[in-house]
């Protein structure tokens, strides 16, 4: 009984870091390092490549998340829309973390070992930015700049991963998923605006103001649009790709009608990052398609 009573308490708490360092996110970083693999490849590549390639996302994304979760674990628990997060309630042990940070480091270097020398030798930027990022808020507005070049490291990483080398494509991949998800990032800083101005805390919002969080995101996602037919066309890619580019266009509307009808902030963040999430798998099937 004591046996069966501590493993159900495992489950439970495993089930907890689960939720808490949101593994259904991963599905915004997959998809688009599988499109830099697909552009390196010019193809579709081994499965092999491909597998090492998701267990290097999902280690990295671990470190990152776990590491916020860490280092935010006060500011979390002074907001009320987040104090309820595991770390902060005293539900998970922050040193919880530390070891799942350790592990996905872990899990990464493994993953980059078996994939290509370079993505070794970029190991340690990666790192650098995977545990900086959640200190960014503390002292600069651009952090959601910064946690957007922690997901452009995906399709970067990929790419090499592949190519073995970092090409122009590569980098307008990058720079394309680094304003992507800055732009979304922005859009869910509006919801803790006030508690960010009453805490100290940095955000292009608290900075410029609420109407620069409601404009600044389409103007990024407007460049992503440009950076993504960019990469597209010195690919090589074929048409079927710049279906996912044109899709671009409709996100932008999407978001921008959610604004005008003045609803919830919550409820918009809700809808973005469903819009996002879908976009992201959309581009990579049109990516496929440019490309068999």
């Amino acid at each position: 009984m004591v046996g069966t009573g501590t493993a159900s308490q495992t489950v439970r708490l495993f089930a907890i870091f689960l939720r808490e360092i949101r593994i259904e996110h991963t599905l915004f970083a997959l998809p688009f390092a599988y499109v830099g693999a697909i552009l390196a490849a010019r193809g579709i590549p081994s499965l092999a490549a491909l597998g090492w390639i998701t267990l290097a996302v999902v280690g990295a994304r671990t470190a990152a998340m776990a590491a916020n979760r860490f280092l935010d674990r006060e500011i979390d628990a002074r907001n009320p829309r987040t104090a309820r997060r595991a770390v902060a309630s005293g539900a998970l042990a922050p040193s919880a973390m530390l070891w799942a940070a350790a592990a996905g480091i872990a899990v990464l270097f493994w993953a980059a070992s078996n994939l290509n020398p370079l993505c070794v030798e970029l190991m340690p930027i990666a790192i650098v930015l995977l545990l900086v990022y959640p200190l960014c808020k503390r002292f600069t507005w651009a952090g959601h700049f910064v946690l957007g070049a922690v997901d452009g490291l995906a399709p970067l990483g990929a790419y090499v991963a592949i190519a073995g080398k970092i090409t122009l494509p590569a980098v307008l991949l990058f720079a394309a998923v680094t304003i992507w998800v800055a732009g979304f990032d922005i859009i869910y800083a509006l919801m803790d605006l006030g508690v960010g101005r009453q805490q100290g805390i940095r955000s292009l919002p608290v900075r410029f103001g609420e109407r620069s969080g409601r404009s600044l995101p389409i103007l990024l996602h407007l460049g992503m649009l440009l950076l993504l037919a960019g990469a597209g066309m010195l690919a090589g890619a074929g048409r079927t790709y710049y279906l996912g580019v044109v899709s671009v266009a409709g996100l932008i509307l999407y978001e921008e009608y959610l604004f005008r009808t003045g609803a919830n902030l919550f409820i918009i963040n809700e809808r973005v990052f469903i819009s996002n999430m879908l976009f992201s798998v959309l581009f990579l099937l049109t990516t496929v398609g440019g490309f068999v």
